[in-house]
């Protein structure tokens, strides 16, 4: 891996003011990789960060062939970066690329070009609780509008300092989608491509207008069975059992979500992983959403079909609670990680 440090670095924004910058600075410096069929994976590379030089042919700009990850840095007591199971965002992403029909990389490659990055970047990490976001993402780079499987590609990854996506532990309050979908069986719901984001800006944007903070997501048959909420993977605290709607190809394969399973499993707590209708869900105890971005974020009430469902009388739970403050401590290594998912740097 070449490097190329910058002999001008920027001026550091101000972490302690609101609010704060999410994902709007860039750092110093990004990682780039170039692919074609002869050569495969090549020249990886960490540069000054700059604008990209794309041709307006470029085919990924035409028709959306872009995957993504989403990970991040954090700060431990010693102030040494820790990443948080990085080989299964590495694995994630292949699975994406595959269903894109685009070349997969090597996860020790990835997650070393993630560590080096994130190791030359490492004055960029905020303080507890805020944290360094991580983006790899794959584009295709062939200058053509034909509609052909391309070439040529490019992976870069790019990290920006990231604070709270909901304002923490604070409840939200989302609409249950009646009118748009948001994957749908055999299609592309489980891999982080730029379409599934951008299908679901509408319905986004008219929940956002009506008030509320965000959109659930049913499934694209039968309009009754809870998939994702917004960006986010969704557990419902149900008498003594936790019920979370099982991954399909519809459904992102959160690791966060995979993560706060085994945890509620090693506390001995009953998980489901199962279809789940929103008529179930009236009298739950908790809810919560999980995610990279979101990590643990509570859900104060659900409206269907104009119906308002409260959940904790719209306050954190105290699982919701314990939840996020041993997965937040695993992550910045304030709680010992026995499962070994922290990635020291």
């Amino acid at each position: 891996m070449q490097i190329t440090l910058s002999d001008k670095l920027k001026d550091k924004p101000n972490y302690d003011v609101s609010p704060f910058p999410t994902g709007r600075v860039s750092t110093d410096h990004m990682f780039m990789m170039d692919y074609s069929g002869e050569k495969g994976w090549h020249n990886s590379r960490i540069i000054p960060y700059a604008p990209l030089d794309l041709d307006p042919l470029t085919n990924s700009l035409h028709y959306g062939q872009l995957i993504f990850e989403g990970m991040k840095a954090y700060k431990d007591p010693d102030g040494r970066p820790l990443l948080f199971r990085p080989f299964e965002n590495a694995e994630r992403l292949n699975l994406s690329a595959k269903r894109l029909c685009m070349p997969e990389i090597d996860p020790k490659i990835t997650v070393e070009a993630i560590a080096k990055l994130v190791e030359v970047e490492k004055s960029w990490i905020p303080d507890d609780p805020k944290s360094l976001y991580i983006r790899p993402f794959m584009m295709a780079m062939d200058p053509t509008i034909n509609v052909i499987i391309p070439d040529t590609y490019l992976f870069a990854i790019i990290v920006s300092p990231f604070g709270y996506l909901y304002g923490g532990l604070s409840p939200i309050h989302i609409l249950a989608q009646e009118n748009y979908i948001r994957a749908a069986k055999g299609g592309t719901g489980f891999a982080k491509c730029a379409g599934n984001y951008a299908g679901a800006f509408l319905a986004m944007k008219e929940a956002k207008e009506a008030g509320y903070d965000q959109v659930l997501w049913l499934d694209a048959v039968e309009h009754k069975y809870i998939e994702e909420a917004s960006t986010m993977n969704v557990f419902f605290l149900m008498g003594d059992t936790i019920v979370t709607p099982a991954v399909s190809d519809s459904i992102l394969s959160g690791i966060t979500r995979k993560s706060i399973i085994e945890i509620l499993k090693d506390w001995g707590m009953k998980v489901e992983e199962r279809k789940l209708s929103i008529e179930e869900i009236e009298g739950a105890k908790e809810v919560f959403c999980t995610g990279t971005a979101a990590v643990i974020t509570p859900i104060g009430e659900i409206t269907y079909k104009g119906k308002k469902m409260t959940f904790n009388n719209k306050q954190v739970g105290e699982l919701t609670s314990k939840v996020h403050d041993e997965l937040s401590g695993i992550q910045r290594g304030t709680r010992p990680d026995t499962r070994g998912w922290t990635y020291k740097i």
